[in-house]
């Protein structure tokens, strides 16, 4: 197996492989490998191809390089069965030992990710990555909103506004107060995904935003969001939450994915969300 790092001339040609190859995520495949292959300024990263046949994208965790991860991989139903998905994670593991990864990871590289992990459905990838030697260290899930329903958008308005609460939409050129409060508050990963975003509502207060939403990682995704810890209790997050997936829903989207989640009980509550996607997260030492 011969394999050769991408250039952008291939950018085309693994769209379509990766269409052909992800079963579960055959839509969203161009947006994946496009969003990969545009990741944060500094992140250090590469795509391998055997061919026509296989592709595997690699990245350096920003916040720890000691640490690497295997963001996609991909080898086309006509090529399955000849070793070429062991070949691709065997390069791509050179390839992260040469830049100073100890530990590889199949599981997302925020802010800029796939997946959270491996899909619990993707069988036969879950299956390689046990055969190499990875450990399932995590699950995570995602959460899937139903759009079609009455979202009550606009029916908290008025109390927010008794509170001294306004909520604004952020256009992608106007994101930069937005993206300081997320960096001030979390860190520069929600702070990237703000920038990056689709769409994006915020809520100020006393001329100081307290609160986020963002929706567009990937075309139906819905995150991040997040609350100042002072303003917690008034109810923001809902208020930003239903706008956001009504842009969804205006953009032609039925449903909505809430990725990684964590506070599943507030997105179960909020809108009717449930658990949908499960994904297992592996890793393994390379030294």
């Amino acid at each position: 197996m011969t394999v050769r790092t991408a250039t952008g001339a291939d950018r085309a040609a693994i769209a379509g492989l990766a269409s052909a190859a992800l079963d579960l995520d055959a839509a969203a495949a161009p947006a994946l490998t496009a969003r990969l292959a545009a990741p944060p300024p500094g992140r250090l990263w590469t795509a391998l191809l055997a061919g026509e046949d296989g592709v595997v994208f690699a990245s350096l965790s920003q916040a720890d390089p000691s640490i690497g991860h295997i963001d996609l991989l991909a080898v086309h139903p006509r090529a399955r069965g000849r070793g070429l998905g062991k070949g691709l994670v065997g390069a791509a593991e050179h390839w992260l030992r040469d830049n100073g990864a100890a530990q590889a990871r199949m599981a997302g590289n925020p802010p800029c990710y796939a997946w959270p992990g491996i899909d619990v459905r993707a069988t036969p990838a879950a299956c390689l990555a046990e055969s190499l030697g990875y450990e399932r260290y995590h699950t995570a899930f995602n959460m899937t909103a139903d759009l079609t329903c009455d979202l009550g958008v606009g029916d908290d308005l008025d109390r927010l506004a008794k509170a001294g609460v306004t909520v604004h939409s952020a256009p992608p050129c106007d994101r930069e107060r937005v993206a300081a409060f997320g960096r001030k508050h979390w860190n520069d990963n929600w702070a990237w995904e703000i920038e990056h975003a689709t769409g994006c509502q915020y809520a100020v207060r006393a001329g100081e935003v307290i609160g986020f939403a963002a929706w567009g990682a990937r075309p139906e995704w819905f995150g991040p969001m997040g609350t100042a810890e002072e303003a917690r209790g008034l109810g923001v997050g809902g208020v930003l939450l239903r706008r956001c997936l009504a842009e969804q829903r205006d953009r032609g989207h039925s449903t909505a994915q809430i990725s990684w989640v964590g506070p599943m009980r507030f997105y179960a509550r909020a809108i009717g969300a449930r658990v949908e996607r499960v994904f297992w997260l592996y890793r393994r030492d390379l030294r």
